[in-house]
């Protein structure tokens, strides 16, 4: 009794005590990983200087950085303490890597310290994704020292060095936007434009050529950055180097964007059409437009349907013996004579069928005149007979009412006959005979008939409206063989029809005189063209709006701005003298700008032929392609 009721009190009182939910044990959610407090133990770890401490809080800011939510200002000193290791790297640690001390591999602790200067970059430039830690970064004052120091002392071509500077210029592009370039008159050391024009232009290194280019456009975008920009920059011919590298996206885009940056101060634009490789790069930039195409085949009816008609009219007949066929057949006995009959008469077929009574009827027609020589069969060993020559025919009794009797399994051969391939046209198509079967047939009509009647050594060809007159006999019976059709039709081409466009529906073919009929309907009017069915993506539009910026300055109005008259636009007495050191200045100006628009015309001329087949499908951008195209037609607008 008493066990019974302390495990009653013993439930009541858990009953009763709030359940807790249990502390989150998981790495890195621990409370003194992430307590806003001087006291966090990432951070008094990364500052201890002990290498499997500060490994350690490494560790798990990398995985923190990841996170969208973590935020740099949320652990006071953790910014300084990250820039520890990287600005020892760049003042004092890179020494050790430099190429002429790598004769030998450097300690395991200098390269640990190496690691904890790249993991720490890389936890900075990560946090750099979200905006309140680039803009946390943008105002910190050891940022701008780190990159400048970073891009001016190391070397971009060691390999100890390269993932660091891929960092830092990344780094720097998520506070790209905010920096304002110092006058160009100011030391080389306070702008990263240098380091980065050179990277660009000479740098192996694929990542670093990206990040470059990417840093620079994004600097160059500010309006006031514009100054630093020039001509013969590393960053445009290598821009231009890898256009044909179309298969890279990333390289393509970000070379691209810089071009396009570059191009779009007014003074590096007519600079450009100064450049040698400039009708070249238009050139590419049109290929990688159409490269980027994607179209759909479309096609539509635009006509009325089109009445046709068999080219040669066919007739088709029952096969009837020939003479020849029924002579062979009388001197035969029965029941050859019979077998060879229906070879001659009937074919296979397995859904052919006819009644007993026309067999029968056929067979006794043909051989009834002549059964003198052989009597004949009786009908029902006619029809029995059948099987003997078609194998899969039977004769059988189809039930009614009324009952039929039948042949199954054959049918009538049947003759294909042309109804005026061989029709004599003699006495100009006057001739009364019938259409002949062949052309030995047609020949020997018109050597008996025509010929030979002749009396006389020359006669003219009366054959329809030869204008041949005058010839022997001798040489009509070879010309009247040009006449003649072939017995074998010469081959059509393969894209010849085997039939023949009539005016309308119902109208007479074949006709006595072709040519006379009415014009026929085209046979074929159905229009097909290439549109395209998605928009381009961004590289093909940047590839595009490079060439609307060069093509607006090679056709710019070649007039001169009206100058300061007497009235000056109407207000008189404000007149400018302009001296003549400005007057000389402007001249060299005005010869230099026209030389670089004919360059540009000259140029646009040249790949119209390729802009031709570009085909966008926004309406403003078509609408840019139709005009450089129309343009590069007379070389003006």
């Amino acid at each position: 009794m008493s066990v019974l009721a302390t495990a009653a009190q013993s439930a009541v009182h858990r009953r009763q005590t709030p359940v807790h939910p249990r502390p989150n044990l998981t790495d890195d959610y621990e409370r003194w990983y992430t307590e806003a407090a001087p006291n966090n133990r990432m951070l008094l770890s990364l500052r201890s200087g002990i290498d499997s401490e500060v490994a350690w809080a490494l560790d798990r800011l990398c995985r923190l950085c990841q996170n969208e939510q973590f935020m740099l200002r949320a652990i006071p000193g953790l910014t300084d303490a990250l820039f520890e290791w990287p600005e020892w790297y760049t003042k004092e640690g890179s020494k050790h890597f430099a190429t002429d001390a790598m004769f030998f591999s450097v300690s395991p602790q200098k390269e640990r310290k190496r690691r904890h200067a790249i993991e720490s970059l890389f936890i900075l430039r990560n946090a750099c994704m979200h905006p309140s830690n680039a803009d946390e970064l943008a105002i910190h004052p050891n940022t701008r020292d780190l990159i400048l120091c970073s891009l001016h002392e190391l070397k971009p071509d060691s390999d100890a060095n390269s993932e660091f500077l891929l960092y830092v210029i990344e780094l720097l592009q998520s506070i790209a936007n905010k920096i304002i370039l110092p006058p160009p008159g100011t030391s080389p050391m306070a702008s990263p434009v240098g380091p980065l024009q050179q990277i660009a232009g000479s740098s192996s290194n694929r990542a670093l050529i990206v990040s470059a280019l990417t840093a620079l456009t994004i600097m160059y975008s500010i309006p006031g950055n514009a100054v630093h920009l020039y001509a013969a920059a590393p960053a445009l011919e290598t821009s231009m180097n890898v256009l044909p590298l179309i298969l890279d996206k990333d390289l393509i885009d970000s070379a691209l964007n810089y071009m396009y940056a570059h191009l779009s101060h007014p003074p590096m634009t007519k600079a450009f059409l100064h450049h040698p490789r400039m009708p070249g790069t238009l050139r590419l930039l049109v290929s990688l437009i159409l490269a980027d195409q994607m179209e759909e085949n479309v096609s539509f009816e635009i006509g009325m349907p089109a009445y046709t008609a068999p080219a040669q009219s066919y007739t088709i007949k029952d096969h009837e013996l020939t003479k020849e066929e029924l002579d062979s057949l009388l001197a035969m006995s029965e029941p050859q004579r019979c077998y060879e009959w229906m070879k001659y008469m009937f074919v296979s077929k397995p859904d052919g069928e006819l009644t007993q009574v026309d067999f029968w009827n056929l067979y006794k027609d043909v051989f009834l005149p002549h059964q003198d020589r052989h009597p004949l069969l009786v009908a029902s060993d006619v029809i029995k007979n059948v099987n003997n020559v078609f194998p899969l025919a039977q004769a059988m009794v189809l039930p009614g009412p009324p009952q039929r009797f039948v042949v199954r399994g054959v049918d009538r051969r049947k003759d294909f006959t042309a109804s005026s391939q061989f029709k004599c046209h003699w006495d100009r198509s006057a001739c009364s005979a019938e259409a002949f079967e062949s052309t030995d047939a047609l020949y020997e009509h018109v050597l008996e008939q025509h010929l030979t009647p002749f009396e006389g050594a020359h006669m003219p060809c009366l054959w329809a409206s030869c204008q041949q007159s005058d010839i022997t006999k001798a040489q009509m019976r070879g010309h009247v063989l040009t006449h003649l059709p072939d017995m074998q039709p010469a081959p059509k081409h393969p894209s010849q029809p085997d039939t023949v466009t009539l005016p309308s529906a119902g109208f007479p073919h074949p006709v006595p005189e072709p040519t006379s009929r009415p014009p026929p309907p085209a046979r074929s009017t159905r229009v097909t063209y290439m549109r395209p069915h998605v928009d381009p993506p961004p590289s093909s539009l940047t590839a595009l709006l490079c060439l609307r910026v060069l093509f607006r300055a090679s056709f710019a109005s070649a007039d001169a701005a009206p100058r300061a008259d007497e009235d000056h636009f109407g207000f008189p007495g404000i007149v400018d003298e302009p001296e003549e050191d400005d007057e000389e200045e402007r001249n060299k100006t005005s010869e230099s700008d026209m030389e670089g628009e004919r360059r540009g015309r000259k140029a646009f001329i040249g790949i119209r032929y390729l802009m031709e087949d570009v085909r966008l499908r926004h309406e403003t951008f078509q609408g840019w392609v139709s005009e450089m195209v129309d343009a590069g037609l007379s070389g003006t607008v």
